[in-house]
């Protein structure tokens, strides 16, 4: 017998026919949980920040700004500044997101755009989303024993040889910002390099056709018709990888050195606001502790001007490469 798809689509009386009172509750049953789980993440966010800013009030009235530009953390003489915190924060994820961006997007390019067999892309894809479920110790145990030996000849040959450059000014000693960056480099690539993967696979077939179609090189297609128009996905990623990159805590806090140090080279030793959050809380008395809660309120402060800006600049993106408005 002949299979006939459009005898058995006329056979089926559910495709026509209107919805049912019961498809009606459904859909207000299933809008009115999403409505509710909008609303709870809007309430917790607000409970976070009232519960933040409760707690940091004494210190926020007895430090006020300095506070945010104070270099000192003395707990003896009650002086307290977190401006090397924020330098190694945003230092460190900058970095990151420098190479951690350009790796998973490369590997978003050769996962989607024909560099690799079908059957081989879900090999690729599930090794690098295994990097996301290893636990934050582990790579800082990593970088500990691995890392560090393994880059500590390049980067004392870096010093030797480009010491007067001051991204090499200062020696390798054991933990720094470059193992630091690295490893969050690492940790933020399968956010960076799914997302971005994404966005290049919800491009129609017909566009890199059509490029083709007009003589385009592979290469052309790539970089002026599919990474333009995947733009504002691939910086979604980005933004997650580096709000992933700034409140990481538990490797920087055994990679980065913990010292309050402003300095760029790539080899220093530093400390974020995670980290001292992770490693100064669980001995902390009652004023320090209103400290931190100021340190904490600082670090979600710079996460969500980071989510605005990254937002801005995707909606950017949008209306100029895809012409949404």
């Amino acid at each position: 017998m002949v299979y006939d798809p459009f005898k058995e689509a006329s056979s089926d009386k559910t495709l026509s026919a209107p919805p049912s009172s019961t498809d009606y509750l459904k859909d207000s049953v299933f809008r009115s949980f999403a409505y509710f789980c909008a609303l709870s993440i809007v309430l917790l966010v607000a409970y976070i920040v009232f519960e933040l800013g409760s707690q940091a009030l004494p210190a926020i009235k007895t430090h006020g700004l300095g506070f945010i530009t104070g270099t000192t953390w003395d707990t003896n003489q009650g002086v307290f500044g977190v401006l090397p915190e924020i330098w190694g924060t945003l230092y460190s994820s900058l970095l990151a997101l420098l190479l951690g961006g350009l790796l998973g997007v490369s590997i978003a390019i050769f996962l989607t755009q024909g560099f690799v067999y079908a059957k081989f892309e879900m090999i690729f894809r599930t090794v690098i989303e295994l990097l996301a479920a290893i636990p934050s110790v582990v790579y800082g145990l990593w970088g500990i024993y691995v890392l560090i030996p393994l880059i500590r000849p390049g980067a004392e040959w870096l010093h030797d040889t480009l010491g007067w450059f001051p991204l090499f000014g200062t020696e390798l000693s054991g933990p720094g910002l470059a193992p630091a960056a690295l490893v969050l480099a690492i940790m933020i690539l399968p956010t960076v390099a799914a997302i971005s993967a994404d966005a290049f696979r919800r491009i129609p077939y017909k566009v890199k056709e059509a490029a083709y179609g007009m003589g385009a090189t592979k290469w052309e297609v790539i970089l002026k018709v599919m990474l333009p128009t995947a733009s504002s996905g691939i910086l979604a990623g980005l933004v997650l990888g580096f709000g992933r990159a700034l409140g990481e805590t538990m490797a920087l806090a055994m990679l980065i050195g913990n010292v309050n140090n402003i300095d760029v080279s790539l080899f220093a030793p530093a400390n974020t606001l995670a980290s001292l959050l992770a490693s100064t809380f669980p001995e902390a008395g009652e004023i320090e502790i209103q400290a931190l809660m100021y340190a904490a309120l600082v670090l979600l402060v710079i996460t969500f001007m980071v989510n605005v800006v990254g937002l801005a600049v995707q909606q950017y993106t949008m209306r100029k490469f895809e012409g949404k408005k």
